[in-house]
């Protein structure tokens, strides 16, 4: 287990404030081929994560691998341009390291997206939906190990881990640039392989509206921290067996391509009213 100290992220907090010429309130972690957002940020100072101390390293295509500090439509935040998974070989304290920094650096609310495959046969590549809740199937907790009281509680709660508020703010954007999200539970689930189809009908039967192979820790971490969470998954394919074709990772990178304006529409309408 590789378990992170307080002292450890204030020295990557402080390296990063260090450059940083403002104060971010809102995070964002952007999934596979979502990084795109980084583009819209008003002089931004960009970290590789590879300069940030005791930072893992991003090893995915569609993961850029750099932090990013500036305005996002009037808000000063940080934009994680790509994330980290433990199908890379990291620990769910790792991954979600970097949600530990952003508290320590000022972030109060926590905008997680992913790209997701689709479980209920409802949803079409393309949708956009808002994570209600979720499933951890990883079984990997980056809380397990002495609890640092300063960090959060030895039992945070999780009847919210997705603030009802938030997702009420999204839908309300969503509608008033046209469009309606989907919204439903993620499920979590280790990789780097994708699903049997087997798999994804037990999911299905354990109530998952779409599966993924992140943000379950970082969620974990940020509720544990005290951060406000929206989540938001980009439904790239659909899971294994609803479709007679084979998965790929290019099919991803190919639908939040084709999705990204409307992505890009809905996150900065979204941030100046978190």
């Amino acid at each position: 287990m590789n378990t992170l100290t307080a002292a450890q992220i204030k020295e990557a907090a402080d390296h990063i404030m260090v450059k940083a010429a403002i104060q971010p309130e809102i995070g964002l972690i952007m999934g596979s081929g979502l990084g795109i957002l980084g583009d819209y940020i008003e002089n931004p100072v960009t970290i590789p994560y590879q300069d940030i101390p005791h930072f893992p390293i991003s090893t995915v295509e569609g993961h850029a691998g750099e932090l990013m500090i500036g305005l996002l439509s009037g808000r000063p935040v940080v934009l994680m341009r790509g994330r980290f998974h433990m199908y890379e070989g990291y620990g769910p304290e790792l991954t979600s390291f970097p949600v530990r920094v952003m508290k320590a650096i000022g972030v109060k609310t926590l905008v997680v997206t992913n790209a997701a495959g689709g479980i209920n046969t409802g949803y079409e590549p393309g949708d956009l939906m808002l994570i209600s809740d979720h499933i951890n199937l990883t079984s990997r907790n980056p809380l397990i190990g002495p609890n640092d009281d300063e960090l959060g509680p030895r039992f945070p709660d999780m009847s919210e881990a997705y603030s009802r508020r938030l997702r009420g703010i999204a839908r309300q954007t969503a509608e008033k640039q046209g469009f309606s999200l989907r919204e439903g539970v993620y499920i979590g689930v280790l990789g780097p392989s994708y699903e049997t189809p087997a798999e994804i009908r037990m999911m299905r039967t354990m109530g998952a509206d779409a599966v993924g192979m992140s943000t379950v820790a970082e969620v974990i971490a940020a509720r544990h921290s005290g951060l406000e969470v929206l989540g938001i998954s980009c439904i790239s394919n659909m899971a294994s067996g609803i479709l007679d074709q084979p998965l790929s990772h290019a099919e991803v990178m190919e639908t939040t391509e084709r999705v990204k304006s409307r992505f890009l529409g809905l996150i900065n309408g979204v941030v100046p009213l978190l």
